[in-house]
This record gives C-alpha cells, sequence and structure tokens, in this order.
C-alpha cells in the first residue's frame, strides 16, 4: 500500500491544510468558531492554512474583513500578523484560506438530490462578487450553510464565472444524505452529478467515513485528486482530518497541487480511521442495529426491531459502485496516514471522556512539552517522548501508527467506538495499515 514519508530535508516545509470548517453562524456549532480562537485552535494542532469556511454568512464575512490581512498571495494572516515568521518548526504561523460550504437540495428526473460542496476562493473581492449572484438566489443569511434550490452544476458556472482561479470540491462525497455519492440522496458518478461542468470539478472530500483506498476501488475517480478535512463545528476537531503538501504558501500554487494530484508536492492525507466515521457501516440508530454490507443485504436492508429502511452507509456505497477489488491503489496515488485524535487516545489511555478537566489537562501539558498535536501523533519518535509521557498514552499513540487499534464502526450518524490502548485486547489492523518503519 501507498507509503507516506518525506525527506527529512523537507521537514520545515511542509503545509498543513484544513479547508473545511464552519463557523459560530452555522447550525449546530460552537460560539467559539471566531477567527482569532481558530487561529490559536490551529497553531495548537499544527495546521498552517486553514480555512475560513462561511464565507457566504453576511456577518460573518464582514468579521473575515475586519480581522484579516491579505499577504498579497491569495491567502491571509491575522491582521497585524503578516510579518509573522517561524519561531520553531512546531508553531507556525497560521494562515487563512477563503472557504464556505453551500448545500444543493434540486431535483433531477423527479428524484430529489442533496449535494454539499466546498467552495475556494483567492480574493475578498471575488467572494463579494459570488455573494452578490447566491443573494439572488438564496438567503445567505440563514445559516453559515446557505442552502440553495438551484442545480449544484450551476454553482460550479456561476463561481467559475467570476473567477477562474476558484475551487468547488464536492464535500464529504460519501455520506447517505447530502453528497454526491450518497446512498440515500446522490448520483452514480461525478459526470452523472455534474454534467457539463464534470470537467472542472478536480477534487472530492473524502469524509471522516472513507478514505482514499476505499476511493481507489472506483476507476472513474483516477482522475480525482482526494482531499481530507475536519468539518469541523468546534474548535477542538480542527485537523482531525488534513492535506500535507510541500510547496509555497501562495494560493495558486496550492491549487495547482490540488488540480494536478502532484505526487511530488502533495505529500499525503491525514485521515480517520473511516470505521470512527458516523456513516461507515449500514444500520438503523433508534433501534442499535449496525450491519457491515453483507448482513444488510440479507436482512433486504430492513431494520429487523422496527421494518424500516436501514440507513445505508459509505462501505455498503463503495461496494455499489466499485469496479476493482478491495486493496486496489493505482499507480502515483497520494499516500495517507491514518489517526485518531489526540484527545481520544488520551482519554481512551486515561478511561476518562475527551470533554472532562482530566483529559483537558493532560492534552494542554503534552502540547506544552512537545510540540503541536500532529507532530505528537505523526512525527515525534517513541524515544523523543518516552521520559515524560504517560506510558498508557505513549501505548496508545504507537499503536494508532501501527494500526493496533479496536473499532466498533459507526454507522446512521453514531460515530464509532475507538481503543487504542491495548489492556490485552487484539487489537484492530486498519485496511491498509500504518507504517511502523516511518516512525
Amino acid at each position: 500500500m501507498a507509503r507516506a514519508t518525506w525527506p527529512v530535508a523537507q521537514k520545515f516545509m511542509k503545509i498543513i491544510a484544513d479547508f473545511h470548517i464552519h463557523s459560530k453562524y452555522s447550525r449546530a456549532t460552537s460560539k467559539e468558531m471566531e477567527v482569532k480562537t481558530l487561529a490559536r485552535y490551529a497553531e495548537m494542532k499544527g495546521i498552517n492554512l486553514l480555512g475560513t469556511g462561511d464565507f457566504t454568512h453576511p456577518q460573518y464575512f464582514a468579521e473575515l474583513k475586519a480581522a484579516l490581512e491579505p499577504l498579497g498571495n491569495g491567502l491571509f494572516s491575522l491582521r497585524g500578523q503578516a510579518g509573522t515568521q517561524c519561531l520553531s518548526p512546531e508553531k507556525q504561523p497560521v494562515r487563512f484560506i477563503l472557504t464556505a460550504e453551500t448545500s444543493h437540495i434540486f431535483s433531477v428526473k423527479g428524484k430529489t438530490k442533496r449535494v454539499h460542496v466546498i467552495l475556494v476562493a483567492p480574493s475578498l473581492e471575488a467572494v463579494e462578487k459570488i455573494n452578490r449572484q447566491l443573494a439572488k438566489r438564496g438567503n445567505i443569511a440563514s445559516d453559515g450553510r446557505p442552502i440553495f434550490g438551484m442545480h449544484v452544476k450551476d454553482i460550479v458556472k456561476l463561481v467559475l464565472d467570476i473567477t477562474p482561479d476558484a475551487l468547488i470540491v464536492p464535500a464529504h462525497a460519501w455520506t447517505p444524505w447530502f453528497s454526491v455519492f450518497g446512498s440515500a440522496s446522490g448520483f452514480d458518478s461525478i459526470e452523472e452529478c455534474f454534467e457539463e461542468q464534470a470537467k472542472n470539478i478536480y477534487a472530492i472530500e473524502t469524509g471522516l467515513s472513507s478514505d482514499p483506498a476505499m476511493n481507489w476501488r472506483l476507476s472513474g475517480l483516477d482522475r480525482i485528486t482526494l482531499i481530507s478535512n475536519s468539518d469541523s463545528h468546534s474548535p477542538a476537531r480542527i485537523g482531525r482530518e488534513a492535506n500535507v503538501f510541500d510547496c509555497k504558501m501562495d494560493y495558486k500554487e496550492v491549487l495547482d497541487v490540488i488540480r494536478t494530484g502532484d505526487p511530488k508536492r502533495f505529500l499525503y492525507t491525514i485521515e480517520f480511521y473511516p470505521a470512527e466515521g458516523k456513516y461507515h457501516f449500514d444500520g438503523h440508530r433508534n433501534c442499535g442495529i449496525v450491519f457491515d454490507p453483507k448482513t444488510s443485504r440479507e436482512h433486504q436492508f430492513i431494520c429487523p426491531q422496527c421494518g424500516k429502511k436501514l440507513t445505508i452507509g459509505v462501505m455498503h456505497r463503495v461496494e455499489e459502485l466499485a469496479d476493482r477489488s478491495e486493496g486496489f491503489q493505482p499507480s502515483g496515488k497520494i499516500p495517507f496516514k491514518n489517526m485518531i485524535p489526540l484527545d481520544e487516545i488520551i482519554g481512551d489511555a486515561l478511561q476518562k471522556g475527551v470533554a472532562t478537566k482530566t483529559v483537558k489537562q493532560e492534552y494542554e501539558k503534552m502540547i506544552q512539552k512537545f510540540g503541536t498535536e500532529l507532530d505528537i501523533l505523526l512525527e515525534l519518535s517513541e524515544t523523543d517522548m518516552k521520559n515524560e509521557a504517560d506510558p498508557r498514552i505513549l501505548e496508545g499513540i504507537m499503536n494508532v501508527r501501527r494500526g493496533h487499534v479496536e473499532i466498533e464502526p459507526g454507522y446512521d450518524g453514531v460515530y464509532g467506538k475507538i481503543k487504542a490502548s491495548c489492556r490485552g485486547e487484539k487489537g484492530y489492523s486498519s485496511p491498509v495499515g500504518a507504517q511502523p518503519d516511518l516512525f
């Protein structure tokens, strides 16, 4: 399987980007989702290029214009921090890129389709033009992720007519309810969904419940770059999935890396174990029923408890559309690393909830000692941390790197349950495994 590695000399050149987040103006989001707080958490996480999220919302866009300073390369810093330099390789200054998510609910041949897309724009001026056009087609002030009745292909044309340097990416491409391939309301291909605009779709977001290995099973996605983002609704979830580039901190270069899928500049993606995602397996949340695809077919997709239709998850949908066997790997594809957020590893090791004071204090202590969360999870050696890290937590970190984790798969909106501390239990190996020789 694809190995995620890089020469030591490149360590200080990495861009770690999370493009898809939301502001406090989106439904079910934390009130802390505002720019200065986002920058502080991104720095702790090790994210040095962060999407703003929600630029379509008028009030949030006004806040973005007040808080951000253009750097002259399509990216932004917090106002007054444009000249900030890297004080250490662990704490790089956070740069912002203008992003938003839109929801499209429309009818095709009598069937209702629901697709979400991420918009990435190169300037405040371009966003102002996009927002003016979108305001004619829906209520952009109603929510940070506005809903439109127009066909999703039309948002592609609208945005690219304003600026050809924009990027439009199908969001969380496999989730059942609101995605390009969703089992409940999606399509069977990029071409079927976007029609004549399919040529302008260069990337998809794999989402928490799928990883690149699952997407590689579809030959129709061979031309598509696979990106991963947190879709964060709270600061603590920033960076739970991300993209790692080796290129200039420049909008057009980052755009080119994504459009071309250049493996020399796109080093790897950081991924959830997909079974932890809340739509990985099939099931019915109200009845506590969770099935793998084979068992769902045996029950004819009906919940045996209540007789209602099961929610068909991402793994099942991938198997429906796949024209390659599990384990297939196209040549030249971007590798990936599976990861579990540090607070979850700490909580598992200490047998405490992630929101408890104990876990928060231990998390902050580790950040102070070792640098960023992503350095702790992916970069630092066991020897680097051995003398100062709690051995139970260190065991969990090493198990995650090696793919030795146990997961109860997520289903029908319920996140999977994951264990990384062995405690004498048999571990679960990810579909592709981690690469222990890299650490």
